[in-house]
């Protein structure tokens, strides 16, 4: 089938231009979440379902290739005689597809097939397997009904209504089954500890997060600010350990809950906020402290959307060696760099001793003490 043929067929209501999101030779992306991103807008207003057909791994274990497909690529052979079979096989050796690789630091699309062997619906492929999605919404209605112990039919008949009809859903009912059956699978309580367990399609359990009633109970009382960190790997798997650290009315740290992950991007993290909100009755923290990590920023503006978010000043003034060492006057400028983060007390005594450190030292051109100045 033909691009022009797709661009006939696909709604114009819902796509202006199908040529503007088509994919192209020489294509460049950031990362390979932006590539996942883009094609699958395209492939649902195109109409057609995608799949990763294979990737490869550099020797330091990094990703520098994926090659994805439509769902239908590849030829499938049945052990039940044709004669027997009451439904005709989905596979059609589909060629459509693109391929994607890594070079200098960037993802580069090298090629890209956009005929199909079949036939494709653009007004249903929001309902297609693979481009099914439950949006955080929907997940957090269904999850507060199911505890309230309200039907999933219920919940989802609710949420149809809310969004204006089965047509403007990406889901069916048996996905919001689908993930209050995984939901209930992966509470598991014993004791007064509570621990959640994130799944990967294969039913994998890839991160882990527990909490206590101590922890619950410290977190009504002294969860008004909260500290999070996944800069230890002290255990055998290299799986950052996560904890949520709080400090009580003695000033002694407390821990509010903890975890293990598999990996630190956005969509670990909005699980694991979403677990230790789940399990702190929905109370959200009025601060949090992290590292400089964009995953956990994008993380907390899904999940705490009023929380304030800070950066941990122990991790900035760390990087003070590697960022600043290969200056001549690194030790004047570590000093002065301390001096302003600890000993001023106004923005005005900041703001001017903050300039006068760039102009004596001639760091204007500084990327990192631009940008810590700009995210301020």
């Amino acid at each position: 089938m033909s691009l022009e043929q797709v661009t006939c067929e696909v709604n114009n209501d819902s796509i202006d231009n199908v040529n503007d999101i088509v994919p192209k030779l020489h294509m460049w992306f950031d990362t390979i979440e932006e590539v996942k991103t883009f094609y699958t807008d395209y492939v649902v207003k195109c109409g057609f379902g995608v799949r990763i057909r294979t990737s490869k791994r550099s020797k330091n274990n990094e990703l520098n290739f994926m090659k994805l497909v439509c769902c239908r690529e590849g030829k499938y052979i049945s052990p039940i005689a044709p004669e027997l079979k009451t439904q005709p096989s989905q596979k059609t050796e589909c060629p459509a597809g693109i391929t994607v690789a890594m070079k200098e630091g960037r993802w580069q699309v090298r090629t890209v097939v956009i005929e199909h062997s079949h036939d494709m619906c653009p007004n249903n492929s929001n309902l297609i397997r693979g481009n099914r999605r439950l949006n955080m919404h929907a997940k957090h209605t269904l999850n507060m009904n199911d505890d309230a112990g309200v039907r999933i039919n219920k919940s989802f008949v609710s949420l149809v209504n809310d969004a204006g009809g089965f047509e403007k859903i990406q889901f069916l009912e048996r996905d919001a089954r689908n993930y209050i059956g995984q939901q209930r699978r992966t509470l598991c309580k014993k004791g007064d500890g509570q621990a959640l367990l994130e799944m990967d399609d294969h039913n994998r359990i890839c991160s882990v997060f527990w909490a206590d009633a101590q922890s619950r109970a410290a977190c009504a009382d002294f969860g008004d600010v909260v500290s999070f960190d996944t800069t230890y790997l002290t255990n055998k798997y290299d799986m950052p350990f996560a904890p949520f650290v709080g400090v009580n009315h003695h000033g002694h740290s407390i821990l509010l809950g903890c975890a293990l992950i598999s990996t630190e991007d956005t969509s670990t993290f909005t699980w694991l906020f979403s677990s230790w909100l789940r399990c702190m009755s929905n109370k959200a923290p009025q601060g949090i402290v992290t590292n400089q990590c964009k995953a956990m920023s994008n993380a907390i503006e899904v999940v705490f959307p009023n929380t304030t978010y800070r950066w941990c000043l122990w991790h900035i003034m760390k990087k003070i060696p590697e960022k600043m060492q290969a200056y001549k006057h690194y030790g004047a400028i570590k000093s002065e760099l301390k001096r302003l983060v600890y000993e001023t007390v106004t923005d005005k005594d900041f703001e001017l001793g903050w300039g006068n450190l760039i102009s004596c030292h001639g760091l204007a051109n500084n990327e990192w003490l631009n940008s810590l100045y700009a995210d301020r």
